[in-house]
């Protein structure tokens, strides 16, 4: 088994903490990174297995710790709700449960559904459209002037974004990307889609690492992988923080247009190398 260099984890851990959260698609893009540069280090399952499970607790890390004090109250408003029966729910521990309720749908579909998306899904063609169509529903969504805030979330609201969230099962779609835009249609403002799609990627995100963690801890890390999985975690923490607060930054005085210029030019690239066959 080949060494994987200590650049490509770099390489990778920044591709995934910065594409987790920006609405650009981090399964896409990590998908298409070694396809464009021609990187063969991740061509077995256990290696790519290890990786996906790193890179992100690397970003799970990252996001959890932007939201430490959120966190805090939300865990601790929601469980009053069902240990001591709080009436009525204060409106954290409402949200706290609504969070959790838009993150359902895509891990049940993920996990009935893992073996067709490693399967059928992925390809730089597929992944190419979807960064493309996607990418200009966004830019369609950001045009409403929407002025909900997270205070307005309701069972509705959590159930449509959390059905939203299933299509980001497929690489190139983009888990923040598609919950944003879901928000925007349903009229929240740019701030509260963002800071909504980052809080319910923290049940999601938090189950998937919990159950790949338990299968890679049953097969055991590859060899000689020890050391790129501990810089991929600590890069894709580090570049994942500072993707949630440049975006929540970023959203408070500007639009989603740069990313939707940015998935589409992509997208066309990716097209015009399979067109010439250049790659």
């Amino acid at each position: 088994m080949r060494p994987v260099p200590i650049v490509h984890a770099i390489v990778l851990g920044l591709v995934q903490g910065l594409a987790e959260f920006l609405p650009i698609s981090s399964s896409g893009h990590l998908l298409l990174v070694p396809w464009l540069f021609g990187w063969n280090d991740f061509d077995t399952p256990s290696i790519e297995k290890a990786f996906d499970v790193a890179l992100h607790l690397g970003t799970l890390t990252a996001v959890v710790a932007y939201f430490r004090r959120d966190l805090v109250v939300y865990v601790r408003d929601g469980v009053s709700m069902i240990v001591q029966r709080q009436r009525p729910a204060t409106p954290d521990g409402r949200l706290a449960w609504l969070l959790v309720l838009s993150a359902l749908p895509a891990a049940a579909v993920g996990a009935l559904g893992e073996n067709y998306i490693d399967e059928k899904l992925g390809t730089p063609f597929l992944i190419a459209v979807s960064l493309i169509v996607f990418g200009v529903l966004l830019g369609w969504a950001d045009r409403r002037a929407g002025q909900r805030t997270l205070a307005d979330y309701t069972r509705r609201d959590a159930l449509t974004v959390g059905v939203a969230q299933v299509l980001s099962l497929n690489p190139g779609t983009s888990r923040s990307g598609i919950t944003m835009t879901a928000a925007r249609f349903l009229g929240f403002d740019r701030n509260a889609a963002a800071r909504a799609s980052f809080l319910m990627a923290i049940p999601v995100t938090a189950g998937a690492v919990a159950l790949k963690l338990a299968k890679l801890v049953g097969d055991g890390v590859p060899d000689g992988l020890g050391v790129p999985l501990i810089v991929g975690i600590v890069t894709s923490g580090i570049s994942g923080w500072f993707a949630v607060w440049g975006t929540l930054r970023l959203v408070r005085t500007r639009s989603f247009t740069p990313f939707v210029v940015y998935r589409v030019a992509l997208g066309v690239v990716v097209l015009g190398l399979l067109a010439t066959g250049v790659r």
